[in-house]
């Protein structure tokens, strides 16, 4: 059952409270993109507002994101947001007696009731209980909330976390900054049988898209093509397959191949990286 519930003061929570699942190190594979692709955007405002937007039921992965931050912009701010306000109040208390200065928890939505506009907002496993309408809608609010310069994370992984899609987008009506406007896909080499294993982890506007005539169904296909074709490759183990496997699925699609969201250093880690355009629904 999805329950509801509301901020206080008569302002109402926007979204719907989730099963919060949670694992340390659940979203690793998304930090280590918010800690190297996105460490410009990190540093691009003094003291910048970071929201952990639906952490769940334990406030684990927020603090895992709150180191990652720190490394990178010492002086930034890290806040988990959270519908059920037993969540928060458990979260708060959780704190209690840690040094993690700059880090607390809130109760709200997609509207963002923070303080001031957040430079990134992470939101893991929060959309895929919603209808795809209601997923583009939470995408919309989410980047008008962004601060200039901002970015939406957003996307969804396995409870282990060794499967991951996310998306990286700019503030609605901004240019994005290099390496923004993107689909990123991340796996534990060790445990993929085949690339398109990835399809059950896709963000809620694509996960219903991937049928013929979508390009994420052209660009999985493809993938599982280009790494059944790199098979001899696994005498030199998998990370050897995927590294053959990516650069030349990269001669029929615009895989980036740059960093700092692509290149050698980026796909070797299990990462690709594409323009969001290339596989956004038609």
């Amino acid at each position: 059952m999805v329950l509801r519930a509301g901020l206080s003061l008569g302002v109402r929570a926007e979204g719907e409270v989730t099963r919060g699942t949670t694992n340390p190190s659940r979203l690793r594979r998304v930090d280590r993109w918010i800690g190297g692709p996105q460490r410009a955007v990190l540093r691009s405002a003094e003291r910048p507002l970071v929201v952990d937007l639906g952490y769940g039921a334990t406030p684990v992965t927020t603090i895992e994101l709150y180191r990652t931050v720190k490394k990178v912009s010492p002086d930034a701010e890290v806040i988990g947001l959270e519908i059920d306000q037993d969540r928060v109040t458990a979260a708060n208390r959780y704190l209690d007696g840690l040094d993690l200065p700059d880090l607390s928890f809130a109760r709200g939505g997609f509207e963002l009731p923070v303080h001031r506009r957040p430079v990134l907002v992470r939101a893991f496993n929060v959309l895929r209980q919603y209808p795809e309408e209601r997923a583009w809608a939470a995408w919309a609010r989410l980047r008008d909330g962004l601060a200039s310069g901002g970015v939406l994370i957003e996307g969804t992984c396995d409870e282990l976390g060794r499967r991951a899609v996310w998306v990286t987008l700019p503030r609605a009506g901004e240019l994005p900054r290099a390496g923004d406007g993107t689909i990123t896909f991340s796996a534990r080499l060790a445990s993929l049988e085949q690339p398109s294993d990835l399809a059950e982890r896709l963000p809620k506007v694509l996960i219903h898209r991937n049928a013929p005539g979508q390009p994420v169904y052209r660009f999985l296909r493809d993938l599982d093509y280009a790494w059944a074709c790199a098979a001899p490759q696994s005498a030199f183990g998998r990370r050897q397959r995927w590294l053959a496997a990516v650069a030349a699925l990269a001669g029929d699609w615009p895989v980036i191949r740059r960093p700092p969201c692509g290149g050698q250093a980026r796909w070797r880690l299990g990462e690709l990286t594409l323009p969001w355009a290339a596989l956004a629904p038609e």
